[in-house]
């Protein structure tokens, strides 16, 4: 009877599955950027740059499977065809992403190099809270040919500085490397950044850059770095009439550069939970279209003779669209800024043919632009922070939107005023709970009073802030920019002073280790499966979630990590903290470790001479040895540790060339290793050693640097 009622179970749960996936007909367009998402993950993921060919073959093959079955009989000609168009659709995310990073190579630095003269055209200038950094196109670098020279390079400068605008021809002497790997397996991969940024080297000048030939006042090539320029021309004037840190939040606000926010306020401002305040997206360009299609409209409708014969609405629309779009370009275009001015963008032109504009089809819409246009920015922390709010909280209006009622109740000033509360603190909560994995899974951080801070920070930027940066922004060409800026830093030291405040707060940020990658897939997949479907069924996609949440669980740090250029070393204690051999050397990775197993900061030491404090550890002036799990492994510091060293251990970690010093078979990294692959981290289990490195993870693909 168990055997009979098993296949009748499988059968009724197929064919409850099928019947809703039918009744969703008008969502299945939905996932059209899933789609997309899964075959740019796909190809994202190899180890190896696959043939040219087998994207296109695949969605040839099952393009002509559809056709097939399309015009085929049987109870399952749509379940295939189906399956058909959703391979279809993967493959044409994978083709795309091949496509795009074929497009956009170009050389990487060979090898560290300088100083040496390096002459290029200044495209952008970024102010930082101790310096500047400039962007130089088509570099002319001293001692390298020009078909092996970077396309761009990025500088950064200290001290006195002449004035330098973009367009100009500078010369620098400068300090320049291929952009670094990851700081350990994993973890965020600025070569792969670069790579889709045109940047083939970063470093940092020796002296005073020097401006050989200015940029053109005229011309094509004026207009090519206008926006550039408009952005440091906006920034000198808000340093202009407004002093101390505030000045930095308003730039950030109005361009989109947040690189001279003094970093004590940045933190603060990210421990309180209100860093998304600064990176402009749909709050800040909702508010900017808004604020101009109000205005326009309102201003319009004052003169009779213009409102009885002109349609002030579609001339306010177009208005506001221009203005939005000009915001996004100020911002630099960044991703969340490109989804909110194309949702905006729709919206409004619903708004001029009387049409309701807010709608999943129109997430779907941006996304799939953006991916299409821009597929490495699925793994961007602003594409999945941006997206999974977005998502959730159109879904959750639409739930409302459904099951509102609003029967004659009245509107009055007090229900307004609730309303709008009630409003902010239901967006706050819905775009808080939607990003936290994605949170979680890139910095390793979470906010535990956000939602307050939320409450009192967003009112404050929406309805005081904005909107007196767009007054700024429309003032300035008259020189009258100091009426709106002086309103807008009281506001925005209010905001900065609320973020100090909470920061302060005992428990303001809690340290949570890793999500890890598949759970992150699952939290993604099961977000997507809850939003995208009306019925019941959507319900299941909370399974997902619940499972990749708890995959954070089944995280285990590694016992030993050691940096590509062997100057840093970490030891997983007894407590699961690390000990790391210095508390100077290698700054950027020291941080990346830490954060990435929920440490605040190293405390524990690292014994000089004789055993650490939990006993695992013991050393001497020649290296370490470090006892776990029934693993003994031997971080050898100087060859002389070489020949007892490889005695007694089962592991070495030399960071100097070990060669043929281990005539017994071990697990070794040396020095050429960590030359060759980055970062090594091991994982210690009962006897058994697992090794992965930074290299050895990516693969082989045209993002990867030269070794060192």
């Amino acid at each position: 009877m168990q055997t009979m009622a098993q296949p009748a179970i499988i059968t009724n749960v197929f064919e409850a599955g099928t019947g809703y996936f039918a009744a969703e007909r008008d969502r299945w367009v939905l996932w059209l950027p899933v789609g997309l998402a899964l075959g740019i993950g796909l190809y994202f993921s190899l180890a190896a740059e696959p043939l040219p060919w087998i994207g296109p073959f695949v969605i040839a093959a099952f393009v002509f499977f559809a056709i097939i079955v399309k015009n085929a009989a049987g109870c399952y000609r749509g379940l295939l065809f189906s399956f058909a168009i959703i391979i279809v659709t993967i493959a044409v995310g994978f083709s795309n992403a091949q496509l795009r990073t074929a497009t956009v190579a170009a050389p990487i630095l060979p090898k560290k190099m300088g100083p040496i003269s390096v002459l290029g055209q200044l495209s952008s200038i970024d102010i930082l809270a101790n310096g500047s950094r400039v962007t130089l196109d088509r570099p002319q670098i001293a001692r390298l040919d020009a078909d092996v020279a970077p396309s761009r390079v990025r500088v950064r400068l200290r001290g006195n500085q002449p004035t330098m605008k973009p367009g100009d021809f500078v010369r620098i002497y400068a300090v320049l490397a291929p952009p670094p790997p990851p700081s350990v397996p994993g973890a965020f991969d600025f070569q792969r950044q670069s790579f889709f940024r045109g940047l083939g080297a970063v470093g940092y000048a020796i002296g005073s850059a020097e401006v050989i030939t200015e940029a053109p006042p005229h011309g094509l090539e004026a207009y090519k770095h206008l926006i550039a320029r408009v952005r440091g021309d906006i920034a000198a004037k808000v340093y202009d009439h407004v002093d101390g840190p505030a000045a930095a939040v308003i730039v950030a606000l109005m361009t989109g550069d947040r690189g001279a926010i003094p970093i004590p306020i940045m933190q603060a401002i990210r421990d309180s939970g209100i860093a998304h305040l600064l990176a402009i997206s749909g709050l800040h360009i909702g508010l900017v279209a808004g604020f101009l299609f109000f205005s326009c409209r309102s201003i319009l409708a004052l003169c009779p003779p213009l409102a009885l014969r002109l349609p002030i609405k579609k001339i306010a629309v177009v208005v506001s669209i221009f203005g939005a779009g000009g915001y996004m370009l100020l911002a630099g275009a960044t991703i969340p800024s490109q989804r909110a001015f194309l949702m905006v963008a729709i919206v409004l032109i619903a708004v001029m043919v009387d049409r309701r504009g807010i709608s999943m089809r129109l997430v779907a819409c941006a996304g799939t632009f953006i991916l299409m246009f821009s597929p490495e920015s699925l793994l961007g922390a602003s594409f999945q922070l941006s997206f999974a709010a977005v998502l959730a909280l159109v879904a959750v209006y639409e739930v409302l939107r459904r099951n509102r009622d609003v029967n004659g109740v009245p509107t009055t000033w007090r229900r307004r005023v609730l309303l709008y509360v009630g409003g902010v603190a239901l967006t706050t909560i819905v775009a808080g709970i939607a990003t936290a994995p994605f949170v979680i899974y890139h910095f390793n951080r979470f906010s535990d009073y956000w939602l307050l801070t939320n409450i009192v920070a967003v009112p404050a930027t929406a309805l005081w802030i904005m909107p007196w940066a767009v007054v700024a922004f429309v003032l300035m060409p008259l020189g009258l920019e100091g009426i709106a800026l002086a309103p807008i830093s009281w506001g925005v030291e209010v905001v900065v002073w609320i973020a100090e405040t909470v920061a302060r707060w005992p428990g303001a940020v809690s340290l949570l280790p890793p999500m890890p990658l598949w759970g992150l897939i699952s939290v993604a997949m099961g977000g997507a499966w809850l939003c995208l479907w009306h019925r019941r069924w959507r319900l299941w996609g909370l399974v997902a979630i619940a499972a990749g949440l708890l995959g954070t669980v089944t995280v285990d740090p590694p016992d030993v990590i050691v940096d590509g250029k062997g100057k840093l070393l970490a030891v997983k204690t007894a407590d699961g903290e690390l000990s790391l051999s210095s508390l100077r050397a290698a700054p950027f990775s020291r941080g990346v470790w830490l954060r990435r197993i929920g440490q605040d900061d190293a405390t524990l030491p690292w014994p000089r001479y004789g055993p650490s404090p939990d006993g695992k550890l013991n050393c001497d002036l020649l290296g370490c040895i470090y006892n776990a799990e029934g693993v003994v492994v031997a971080l050898v510091s100087r060859p002389e540790a070489l020949l007892d060293d490889c005695q007694i251990a089962d592991v070495i970690v030399s960071t100097v060339p070990v060669r043929g010093a281990c005539p017994i078979p071990h697990t070794v990294i040396d020095r050429f290793d960590l030359w060759r692959k980055g970062t090594h981290a091991l994982w210690l289990d009962n006897g058994r050693v697992r090794v992965e490195s930074v290299n050895g993870l990516r693969g082989t693909r045209p993002w990867v640097g030269p070794p060192g």
